[in-house]
């Protein structure tokens, strides 16, 4: 019975697709699709996506953070997927708490507000008090668990249908998408492992008094339900009203989430995996409140370095270690054309350093990203995927609160100041591992160096001005001693 509600549901989209390249479906030339067509048809898909369950709005979530798969505007349409899913009725959260807890709700709560804060893709949230203190009580949808294996199901057979009558490189990051969801699905279903993944990354904040993560309740934690403390907040993408009230700095938010986000995969190995705004908050006194830790990444040694050195060769300019870390972390396969990969990446360096503000970088690239993307076997591999959704989210924030927002540029003096212990994550101990400490140590001194630079800029435009405007002004009869020139 699902199975045919999904092809109902979906047949028309998948007729659509397919007159894109045939317009009579079996032979005929491509149909003219404009832009405008392409807008309507990315905003009717996401809006029936939510209706057809859990299972196609995470895949939904995954899929917004690939560009070498899906292409703009569905790319973005895609991206807004969160907390669109309808409520399961209380009666049904009910028993689950009560089957979970062995009690009714209203006798292991002290209160329990019927009406969820939010209704995610796998559970919902509501707030209640237990022991005398606010919580919040995450549940997880009753079934969820053999609707997603069904849907999986029918998605990986809907997919051999399109490959035995169409081949192209885009299909395999089909697959790793797919094959990754699936992989983290089933813990992201298991509260009693998000609990544990809770604490892990609360223990690495705990001194730092700008991230907050909720704390886990004691003999609160079940595999279908978990109660944590509750934090009071604002959505990252809705903080407008507390800055026009000037009670927080939009800026230093961005700065925070890059910190911590520096810090989870760079320095830590274990990240927040699921960085939509609905799972971060700030505090009226600007702290950063993480929350959801059912999507949690642990890297692994090497590819920390590997991120470690890609990321600080980009911030110093170096096109050619950027490509060797792509190419070593699997974001591009290696029959790729290394040239075409490099030009790229040269030509965003380029415009990073002049300072192109970040609408411009994506403007002047799309045609060749996409040219490259759909024409190369560029696929994010594995946890490619959620670095790419905490990178996405980062943009997004700086293009709304940083005048002038240019990623790179932004990002370098953050990345300087976490130097020291991004580079004890790295933990030299063999000669090779020496060998790359050393190279991110001349990074580092290239990134100061380029900082200074900047620095001296200003000071030389600055200290003119500052002169001409303290200056006593001199009689008419004299001439000035100094002219000040500005550009």
């Amino acid at each position: 019975m699902r199975t045919l509600f999904l092809l109902i549901r979906l047949l028309p989209f998948a007729l659509s697709f397919a007159r894109d390249r045939r317009r009579a479906l079996l032979w005929g030339a491509p149909a003219r699709r404009t832009p405008a067509f392409h807008a309507r048809r990315a905003r009717r898909l996401a809006q029936v996506i939510p209706t057809l369950g859990p299972t196609f709005v995470k895949i939904g979530q995954v899929f917004s953070a690939r560009p070498d798969v899906v292409p703009e505007p569905y790319l973005g349409e895609l991206g807004a997927l969160t907390d669109r899913v309808p409520c399961v009725p209380f009666a049904q959260i009910e028993a689950e708490l009560t089957a979970a807890y062995g009690a009714p709700v209203d006798e292991v709560f002290e209160a329990f507000e019927r009406e969820p804060l939010a209704a995610g893709s796998l559970g919902q949230v509501y707030r209640a008090r237990h022991a005398g203190q606010d919580v919040v009580v995450k549940v997880l949808r009753p079934g969820v668990e053999a609707v997603v294996a069904h849907d999986v199901r029918f998605v990986r057979q809907v997919l051999a249908l399109v490959e035995r009558r169409w081949t192209h490189p885009q299909l395999r990051g089909v697959h790793v998408a797919l094959d990754e969801f699936e992989r983290r699905i089933a813990a992201e279903m298991d509260f009693e492992q998000e609990a544990a993944y809770c604490r892990a990354i609360g223990a690495r904040f705990a001194r730092n008094p700008r991230v907050v993560v909720p704390r886990v309740i004691d003999g609160m934690v079940r595999r279908r339900t978990l109660v944590l403390e509750f934090v009071e907040g604002t959505r990252v993408d809705q903080i407008e009203p507390l800055v026009r009230a000037g009670r927080i700095d939009p800026e230093r938010v961005v700065d925070e989430v890059i910190e911590a986000y520096i810090q989870m995969m760079l320095v830590d190995g274990i990240f927040h995996a699921d960085p939509h705004p609905g799972n971060l908050l700030v505090r009226d006194d600007g702290a950063l409140v993480l929350l959801d830790f059912g999507m949690v990444i642990e890297v692994d040694p090497e590819m920390r370095r590997q991120l470690v050195h890609t990321a600080l060769a980009a911030v110093s300019g170096d096109a050619g270690r950027v490509v060797d870390g792509f190419f070593a972390l699997g974001i591009v396969e290696p029959e790729t054309d290394r040239e075409t990969i490099h030009r790229l990446v040269a030509l965003l360096l380029e415009m990073t350093e002049r300072g192109a503000h970040i609408d411009e970088i994506a403007g002047a690239l799309a045609d060749e990203v996409m040219r490259i993307l759909y024409d190369w076997p560029v696929v994010l591999t594995g946890e490619m995927t959620y670095f790419g959704r905490a990178v996405a989210l980062i943009e997004g924030l700086g293009a709304r609160h940083v005048p002038g927002f240019n990623p790179v540029r932004y990002v370098k003096p953050l990345l300087m100041k976490h130097r020291t212990a991004v580079l004890r994550a790295l933990n030299p101990t063999s000669g090779g591992e020496a060998a790359d400490l050393a190279y991110s140590l001349g990074l580092i001194a290239r990134g100061i160096v380029d900082v200074s630079r900047d620095l001296l800029g200003v000071l030389a435009r600055r200290i003119p001005e500052l002169w001409a405007a303290t200056a006593p002004v001199p009689a008419e009869d004299e001439a000035p001693l100094i002219t000040a020139q500005t550009n």
